[in-house]
């Protein structure tokens, strides 16, 4: 190999290098969530339900990884859902192979949450906003309290009004507390 052909050959590695990192700042920064508040959320949704979730399955379409959550319906806010709902997220686990986006939630068979869902007719559902129409319910252990905490309220997410990242969201809300402001926001946003 000539020494024109090496200088040739280590321009074009340097190249790559730089295309690809410019890529990966891209879709790095695809994944930035602007927040959105519980009345946003409840206007934007085709459902709200508190659920059960039954079962978790991952599966490859067109190239990627994502996940199939099989939930029970156990309460029905808005949006016509049946007693079965599914819904999928990008991301999930196939063998050793591991595919994790930050924002995406992930389920796990028993637990229950209150989820803010968006699709089309005949296709799985999919969760709005990710992490922020996801509202976890937990008992407190010393009374048995149910609580909802929402999970982008333990994760940063951009407020465009003071472009900043903030931590913020429900955070160990008794459930009753919750549908209260829950029916609140979808008496607003009734049409």
């Amino acid at each position: 190999m000539s020494f024109q052909s090496r200088r040739r050959f280590l321009w074009v590695l340097f190249l790559a290098g730089i295309a690809i990192t410019t890529l990966l700042v891209a879709i790095t920064n695809g994944t930035t969530l602007a927040r959105l508040s519980l009345e946003e959320l409840a206007h934007r949704a085709s459902a709200v339900a508190r659920v059960r979730c039954l079962a978790v399955q991952s599966l490859w379409d067109r190239n990627e990884i994502w996940t199939e959550t099989q939930f029970e319906v156990v309460e029905r806010e808005k949006g016509l859902l049946g007693g079965l709902v599914t819904v999928r997220t990008l991301g999930g686990s196939i063998g050793n192979l591991h595919s994790h986006v930050d924002g995406v939630p992930a389920f796990r068979p028993e637990e229950e949450v209150y989820l803010f869902l968006w699709g089309n007719p005949g296709e799985p559902y999919r969760v709005l906003g990710w992490s922020q129409g996801t509202f976890r319910i937990g008992r407190d252990a010393r009374n048995a309290t149910e609580r909802v905490s929402q999970d982008s309220a333990a994760m940063p997410v951009y407020q465009p009004e003071t472009r900043d990242f903030r931590r913020d969201g429900i955070r160990n809300l008794p459930v009753a507390d919750f549908k209260r402001r829950l029916e609140k926001a979808l008496e607003q946003n009734a049409p």
